[in-house]
């Protein structure tokens, strides 16, 4: 089954599916120690990289929704990623069972709201072609992971412990009303 991958444009960016060329900086910014401080504290080599790089790829083939590279406009390189996936983490039903949403941003766009522009984008295509329950995990410590998820209308779960370490769990049951 081949599926496409829709491309998304707002105001200051273009949500698109990544690209083989797109690989080297992927991997420059999971190697960077600020983006992965709160996700699971150590910057990935390449090999992890190329494994969730193509993992992106084929999530979009079998489920019909994946991770997009974020790019803001006449910028060279894409500066994130955005989207939703299934990470089977062993949570129990009620958070494995459905879309995870997830976003990453280069430490260098950092507070300039390309986050939230992104996160919306991606949850507004959700909620019209996919539509239902989403979940996200995000470490305690990431306030400002904590309050886009609250804006995009996540609400706590529950707190959990996710590979050793403390995490919070949030589910999403439609638009924020």
């Amino acid at each position: 089954m081949s599926r496409s991958i829709p491309t998304i444009n707002t105001h200051r960016l273009t949500l698109r599916g990544m690209r083989a060329e797109d690989f080297n900086r992927f991997a420059e910014i999971w190697a960077t120690p600020k983006v992965v401080e709160f996700i699971d504290g150590e910057p990935w080599s390449r090999s992890k990289s190329w494994a969730a790089f193509l993992r992106h790829a084929g999530h979009w083939q079998i489920t019909g929704f994946g991770q997009w590279a974020i790019n803001r406009h006449r910028a060279p390189e894409m500066s994130g990623q955005v989207g939703f996936f299934y990470a089977k983490r062993d949570l129990g039903d009620d958070f494995d069972d459905f879309p995870e949403a997830g976003w990453v941003l280069a430490p260098d766009v950092h507070g300039q709201g390309y986050g939230v522009e992104a996160v919306r984008a991606a949850h507004d295509w959700f909620d019209r072609v996919i539509t239902g329950r989403l979940v996200c995990l995000i470490d305690p410590r990431n306030t400002r992971s904590i309050k886009i998820a609250e804006d995009m209308g996540y609400r706590l779960m529950r707190e959990a412990a996710y590979e050793g370490d403390a995490v919070k769990l949030f589910e999403r049951n439609g638009p924020p009303q």
